[in-house]
């Protein structure tokens, strides 16, 4: 039996767009002052944020993103025994890559809403700065402010997905593993799984900032394009 599909209820609470852009016009850098400009860094993350679990909770989204998909957690890839000499075999060790990347899939349901919930109430200091960095300033930036909480909010959810799988490469390769149960299985994926999620959104911001008018967003465009 395969990892289950997910159902389309899972995914909809944290796909949704921002709505109305709003009113508000930028005409210059006097305006961008405040309330303004930490708007568009917010609307900025948003979408990126949005973009990215869009596509990493699509059926095969780390699996198929280039900057998403991720290798056997170490705690696979580092282990002897038995579970070593599956991995010898090259078809064993790419199809358990392939499952282990499918079962993120569940956990980056998770994690959506936690980063959205925190666009949406953290306080940013420097936003203007922000705004003028790098291809991914204000993704390296929230990573930095959230530090642990996508791993955290993954781990239930991905225990979840490994406890009621009966996938049998993945069933294989964890009975392989002695001692080793499917929480410590969910924090190893969890721990790829944050750093493929944040290389997602960091990617869709560059993106974004490459060509603002994509988002029509007049108040993000205004900003990406005048500073």
């Amino acid at each position: 039996m395969q990892i289950t599909p997910h159902a389309v209820l899972a995914r909809r609470g944290f796909i949704l767009g921002l709505g109305a852009a709003g009113t508000l016009a930028l005409s210059g850098c006097s305006s961008l002052g405040g309330l303004s400009t930490t708007e568009a860094l917010k609307r900025l993350l948003t979408l990126s944020s949005q973009n990215a679990f869009a596509k990493l909770t699509a059926p095969g989204g780390f699996w198929d993103s280039e900057v998403a998909r991720f290798d056997l957690p170490v705690l696979f890839s580092g282990s002897g025994g038995l579970l070593k000499s599956l991995l010898t075999s090259g078809p064993f060790r790419t199809e358990l890559q392939h499952k282990l990347n499918l079962v993120a899939e569940r956990g980056a349901e998770r994690a959506a809403p936690v980063v959205l919930d925190s666009v949406r109430n953290i306080s940013i200091p420097d936003a203007l700065g922000l705004i003028r960095g790098g291809p991914t300033a204000a993704t390296t930036w929230l990573r930095g402010q959230m530090g642990p909480a996508l791993i955290n909010a993954m781990i239930p959810g991905l225990s979840d997905a490994i406890r009621v799988s009966s996938d049998p490469i993945l069933g294989k390769a964890i009975a392989a593993l002695s001692g080793v149960d499917a929480a410590q299985v969910a924090q190893a994926v969890a721990n790829r799984a944050d750093n493929s999620i944040w290389y997602q959104i960091g990617a869709e911001e560059s993106a974004i900032r490459a060509n603002p008018q994509t988002t029509h967003d007049p108040i993000l465009i205004a900003a990406l394009k005048i500073l």
